[in-house]
Order: structure tokens, then sequence, then C-alpha cells
């Protein structure tokens, strides 16, 4: 959905509130415009923010996609979809998104704001992130992992067995993007221990990328 223009000019200014959409998932949700984009929050997290989604768009200026020779992307956690916006609008890339998402707000809200604006194919799943990985057969070779509730990781999506899956879905050469908290001493060190404790047990070659309040973790140097 479009906005008019002197709304745009005036977000960079201020922020606009859009449109609340709460859910059981997600009791504070809410869409608003900022600096002419479009914001999609919760009471302590930032879910999807177009290019200024900075720990993705982060990680994606350290992908050589030439080489990489990326095709099928799937998207655990798609908010407005702020990955795909990225790598099409940013780093002129259209893929092909498996997208999978467990709150029906959040699809609402992309399809209603964003998705109309996205010329990459998009096949966009209502699903739990953690049954789907398992129940999937498919193969990805980008796959990029965002789940959070608020600014919490499940901790299911952190375990051995979840982690073995995503690694079954991988294709060969395949990239991880795991996305997880650095915003302040605690998030560090659970992300540290997360990362060398599970993360690099199942992924030997593992490394991380620290883009500002974030680690994404890689199951590869890239």
């Amino acid at each position: 959905m479009q906005q008019s223009a002197w709304k745009k000019a005036l977000s960079h200014l201020f922020e606009i509130h859009i449109e609340s959409a709460p859910s059981d998932l997600n009791p504070h949700l809410y869409v608003s415009l900022r600096k002419g984009r479009y914001q999609l929050c919760t009471a302590n997290a930032i879910y999807s923010y177009a290019d200024l989604y900075d720990n993705f768009y982060n990680a994606f200026t350290a992908v050589d996609f030439e080489k990489e020779q990326i095709k099928d992307v799937l998207i655990l956690g798609f908010g407005l979809g702020s990955i795909p916006w990225m790598l099409e609008k940013n780093f002129s890339r259209n893929f092909h998104y498996t997208a999978i998402e467990a709150d029906e707000a959040i699809i609402y809200l992309a399809n209603k704001y964003t998705l109309d604006e996205l010329s990459s194919s998009i096949q966009l799943i209502c699903a739990d992130a953690f049954a789907f990985v398992f129940q999937s057969e498919e193969q990805f070779d980008l796959i990029c992992m965002d789940i959070f509730l608020d600014d919490i990781i499940p901790e299911h999506f952190k375990d051995i067995d979840y982690l073995e899956a995503l690694k079954a879905r991988l294709s060969p050469n395949g990239i991880l993007m795991f996305n997880c908290l650095s915003v302040n001493a605690k998030d560090k060190e659970l992300t540290k221990a997360f990362f060398e404790n599970i993360f690099a047990r199942v992924f030997p070659e593992a490394t991380y990328l620290d883009v500002k309040s974030n680690w994404i973790l890689l199951n590869r140097p890239l």
C-alpha cells in the first residue's frame, strides 16, 4: 500500500503510526512509517524495516552473489519481507523465495503493505517454522533464520535437532544465516555460548558476522 508523499516526507522527521494488528503470538504488533519506509515492530523488537533492516543488509554485503549462484531461498520468519525487499531493490537479485511465517497477522500486513511492490517469486506459507524444517524435503541455496517472539528466540529453535534439520535443508555449499541478538553484554554472552557450544557442533566450519546489535551466524565462511 502506497502512502502519500507528505506522509513519507514527515516520516523522515518522526515516526508515523500506520496500523496496529495484535495477535496471540505478538500482542503488541504494529506498522509505522519511518524514514519513508514501513517498519514492523513489537514492544521490544523491530521485525522488518525495508533496506534499513541492518543485520541482514550488512550480512548480504559480505556475499559474493556471482560466485554463490543462489536461486532458491528459504526465509524462516518473514515479517514484512525485508529480506526479499533488500535483495531485489538493493542487490538486484530476483530469487525464488519460500517464506514461512507463523503469525497470520504478519502475513496480512505483508500482503497489505509490501508484497505488491516486489516482483520476485514469493511463496508465503502460514506455518510453524520448526515443523516445516523437519517435514520439508526441499533444499535451498540460502536459508535466512530470523525467528523471534518479541526479542527472544524460542529455545526449541536453538537445539541440536533443529540445527541438524536446517543443515539437511541446505543444498551443497548452501549458506545458512542465523540471526541472533547482540545488543548488550547478556545478549552477547548468550549468543557466544550458543555459537560455540551448539551451532559450531553442527556446523564445524561455522563463523559469524558482527552486524551492529546482532550476530549473523554462518554455517561456513563466505
